[in-house]
């Protein structure tokens, strides 16, 4: 499923405009994101975690010349899945 769909979705589940479902859509990744940058931690229980993990600075080899480069430190966005959502995703009938 990408952006439009899940707008889409929204829209005919909620009954409410395409542009409605898409300042929604829009919003809801937006906070997501503000508050990634501001350093805080999102948490929507059942789903997911999303946090940012810090990379210090280390020695790496540049593959084609053999070379070695400083990799400077980096923040990465990190997702962890949610108990619920594991458990959902890998559920199997017994048959």
């Amino acid at each position: 499923m990408n952006k439009r769909e899940l707008i889409q979705k929204l829209k005919k589940k909620c009954n409410v405009t395409d542009y409605e479902a898409c300042q929604i859509i829009n919003t809801f990744f937006n906070e997501i994101r503000e508050t990634l940058i501001r350093g805080e931690r999102v948490d929507i229980r059942g789903f997911c975690s999303f946090t940012i993990k810090s990379y210090k600075s280390y020695i790496g080899r540049n593959p084609t010349t053999g070379k070695s480069v400083l990799v400077p430190p980096k923040k990465l966005p990190f997702f962890k899945c949610g108990k619920e959502l594991k458990e959902r995703v890998d559920y199997k009938k017994e048959s």
